[in-house]
């Protein structure tokens, strides 16, 4: 994945099997940060990552930006249970990649055995219209650093 790229055709699922997303359709005609996280409830996705997002939300919804999306790859039971752990209350959309479809298709996957093997790297991007147009992918895969919130450029 490139800056200039749009996003890819995928499946993700918001809080139940049930609710599926196709993300390429969903984020037409808007302007997103999405941000992805190597595995929910992660010390440093819980203390840090996903937190910087719900709180800069209404600051980057003030500059133009619709919505705010995490993705993992996790289940979409985890995400949902891990949105409700850290009080998102709709601020941040949680949304699972249960087979690490989508992050394979951004290339933006690693392998992390001790969370169980394929997960996502640590990234941020804008994506306007379905066209990237900022990426930030974290040096290491895994840091906290140019994929905070704090870091983008909106």
């Amino acid at each position: 994945m490139q800056v200039g790229d749009q996003i890819p055709c995928a499946e993700l699922y918001e809080d139940t099997p049930a609710n599926k997303i196709n993300i390429a359709e969903y984020v037409k005609g808007k302007k997103i940060v999405l941000f992805a996280v190597p595995g929910a409830f992660t010390p440093g996705c819980s203390k840090t990552h996903l937190p910087g997002y719900v709180a800069d939300a209404d600051k980057l919804k003030s500059k133009g930006i619709s919505e705010i999306i995490c993705v993992s790859v996790n289940d979409p039971f985890v995400m949902g249970a891990w949105g409700k752990d850290q009080n998102v209350n709709g601020k941040v959309k949680l949304l699972a990649d249960p087979s690490a479809a989508f992050t394979k298709a951004l290339e933006l996957d690693t392998d992390i055995p001790p969370l169980g093997g394929t997960r996502s790297k640590r990234y941020s991007m804008v994506i306007d219209d379905g066209k990237v147009t900022q990426l930030n992918v974290e040096p290491d895969g895994t840091g906290l650093s140019c994929s905070l919130s704090k870091s983008l450029n909106v």
